[in-house]
């Protein structure tokens, strides 16, 4: 009797078993992953740059530019595809290089370490003697390497002087800006190089480096 009632458990959990598994729902189908569509980006006005620059001693600035070069940016577009290489287009005509020469703006000003509420204490700000020792290097990049601009020239430099709030104020440190404008040869030059600018301490130490890339 006992060989029979243990038969009788086995079965009726078997059963149990195989309708639970009947019972169980299907997994959810994952959802299918979208096609990445086409991207355009679009280049008139030139290429923008920006970044943050620091020196030993508490100096923080910025560096604000663009490149541009005549009409040679109006209705250009970039457009990235899936499983296609970049092309750059101006309407229906594929452009693959720059044109022969570049033109270079940007300024330099002064710009907080911290934008903290909390950092109210005195600041440093740069001046002439500072940013004329200052060196600045450019090179066309691919990949990772780097080809250096030797024969570019300088158009025009200026340092502004800054207006304080305040006109009155006697005991104001002198705020300037410096604008520099070069022409930066790019014959052959194709439109996936960028160009890269490095500032340099007279020690050789990079005080910012930024890249105007398509």
């Amino acid at each position: 009797m006992a060989f029979y009632r243990h038969t009788a458990i086995f079965f009726t959990l078997a059963a149990l078993l195989t309708a639970a598994a009947t019972n169980v729902a299907p997994a959810p189908a994952p959802a299918p992953v979208p096609a990445r569509e086409k991207t355009v980006w679009n280049y008139d006005g030139g290429i923008f740059l920006d970044t943050d620059g620091a020196l030993a001693g508490g100096f923080c600035f910025r560096v604000v530019g663009r490149v541009t070069a005549h009409d040679f940016f109006d209705n250009l577009k970039r457009i990235d595809a899936p499983g296609l290489n970049t092309i750059f287009r101006r309407g229906k005509e594929a452009v693959t290089q720059f044109p022969s020469q570049l033109l270079l703006q940007f300024v330099i000003h002064d710009f907080p370490c911290a934008m903290r509420l909390q950092d109210v204490g005195s600041r440093n700000y740069l001046t002439r003697a500072i940013v004329s020792n200052l060196r600045l290097s450019l090179y066309w990049k691919r990949g990772l390497e780097l080809r250096p601009i030797s024969d570019y020239k300088v158009q025009a430099f200026h340092i502004r002087r800054i207006i304080p709030f305040n006109v009155s104020a006697t005991d104001l440190p002198e705020k300037l800006e410096w604008s520099y404008e070069m022409e930066i040869p790019s014959e052959g030059v194709p439109l996936t190089d960028s160009l890269v600018l490095i500032i340099r301490t007279p020690n050789d130490q990079v005080a910012a480096r930024v890249a105007a890339r398509m």
